[in-house]
């Protein structure tokens, strides 16, 4: 049976200010990294008002791995001229949890439906290009309980499987909060439980 699909790919760090020209119109990209819909919003108002001056802001975005959300937004252009070329590049470049952007200051003359989807596309393109898209694990999040002379035990799964650990409480007992590669988690959850000597359940994110 094969695998499933345990990684993703996204952008770590926000890009901006490529730009792209067309008789006399100008295009600027954006994009951030997100985490949810409220985000998209701040961003795009943070745009608004740098380039107060811009005819269109048009954008689109993509949030979760495993079960995906996106929305596409033409500002006013004419219907799947913007916000559809600029989630394309999203799709083409198989990314997830970011927002694109794309302003425009009109130039004075029209570029007519093949010339507004190219413009947005090449933009998101460029923009995407310069950006630097990584790939990062799909994690099952685990808390791990127990008491100090079974520190050793314990530690060493975590290094057998590059476990991460996130947080971690030393009190009475020790208190791990550990992240594992989902598709090692059965495994990982199996080794723990098979110790008898410490407490671990499944967090959700």
């Amino acid at each position: 049976m094969t695998e499933k699909k345990d990684t993703y790919k996204t952008i770590e760090i926000a890009h901006g200010d490529v730009q792209f020209k067309d008789k006399g119109s100008k295009f600027i990209g954006y994009v951030f990294p997100i985490s949810n819909e409220n985000e998209v919003k701040t961003y795009i108002e943070g745009l608004k008002k740098k380039h107060h001056a811009a005819r269109h802001w048009c954008y689109a975005w993509q949030l979760g791995i495993e079960e995906v959300r996106y929305r596409v937004n033409d500002d006013g252009e004419p219907n799947n001229t913007a916000g559809q070329p600029i989630y394309g590049q999203i799709i083409a470049n198989d990314i997830t949890n970011v927002l694109i952007v794309v302003v425009r200051y009109f130039g004075g003359t029209k570029l007519g439906v093949g010339g507004l989807i190219n413009a947005y596309k090449t933009t998101a393109k460029l923009l995407l290009v310069e950006s630097k898209i990584v790939e990062k694990t799909i994690d099952v999040f685990f808390q791990v309980i127990f008491e100090y002379k079974d520190m050793n035990k314990v530690m060493r799964i975590i290094k057998e499987n590059n476990v991460k650990i996130l947080e971690q409480k030393m009190e009475l007992n020790c208190d791990f909060l550990i992240a594992v590669r989902k598709n090692n988690a059965p495994n990982v959850e199996k080794q723990y439980l098979e110790l008898r000597c410490l407490e671990i359940k499944r967090i959700l994110p």
